[in-house]
């Protein structure tokens, strides 16, 4: 009889060792996941953010300042006519609106 009472108390402290680091475990685990959730959020704000920029860099006035301004395009205007040299440099036949 003797010998059983050590054993289940050799098996009740296992028991309780077992118990007490498989609960640090779960709190290790759930500071970590909490980080985690927490880091995801602020990816989420920056990815809104980065968002909203992005829109705003898109906006038609912004897309037309920078063609005119780096490109040097301009506006369509049917008042003026601009005639188009082939790339090669070699005129258009006269038929074909080039130079005679």
């Amino acid at each position: 009889m003797g010998r059983l009472n050590l054993i289940l108390a050799a098996v009740v402290l296992l028991s309780c060792f077992w118990l007490i680091r498989s609960s640090y475990e779960a709190r290790s685990l759930f500071v970590e996941l909490d980080k985690a959730q927490s880091h995801a959020h602020e990816l989420q704000i920056d990815y809104e953010r980065l968002q909203v920029e992005k829109r705003a860099q898109a906006t038609s006035l912004r897309v037309e300042k920078l063609a005119r301004e780096k490109l040097h395009m301009f506006s369509h205007n049917p008042s003026v006519t601009h005639y188009v040299v082939a790339a090669s440099g070699a005129a258009l036949p006269a038929s074909q609106g080039g130079q005679p």
